[in-house]
């Protein structure tokens, strides 16, 4: 317990936003991030992409892709969690979940899916249209 990192956040109430949100429509990523990758981290076990690195002050910046749906990943893009590690702190600052403007919306207001896709009240048509799209590509 003494070499563990501690776990904060950049802005708790928009990251709780955002990770309610997923837990809502997208189960598989909520348990991933709560029973895997949070424990891992605790151990500083870090997984995903190094974005950025500042070895003299021992921050490095991560990005990694949460499990999700091939559909949504093409209408959305991927479910992906930014962190950032300060390793003399021994802390790891959890920054944001993107795609944001899906989640933060899908936390406001209750989301309707078609096809089993969340669909954006504010321009339910152009995704339904994506939705149409790819599944008459994945048809053929």
């Amino acid at each position: 317990m003494k070499n563990s990192y501690i776990i904060e956040y950049l802005n708790e109430n928009e990251f709780r936003k955002k990770e309610r949100a997923v837990k809502k429509y997208n189960m598989l990523a909520y348990k991933k991030l709560i029973f895997e990758f949070y424990p891992e981290f605790r151990e500083g076990v870090f997984n995903g992409v190094i974005v950025s690195k500042n070895t003299n002050d021992g921050i490095i910046k991560y990005e990694l892709k949460l499990p999700t749906d091939t559909l949504f990943s093409k209408v959305y893009d991927d479910l992906v969690l930014h962190y950032t590690v300060y390793e003399k702190q021994k802390i790891v600052m959890l920054n944001t979940i993107t795609p944001e403007d899906i989640l933060t919306e899908g936390h406001q207001k209750e989301l309707t899916t078609y096809k089993g896709v969340p669909v954006s009240k504010s321009h339910a048509e152009k995704d339904m249209f994506k939705i149409n799209l790819l599944n008459m590509l994945d048809n053929k």
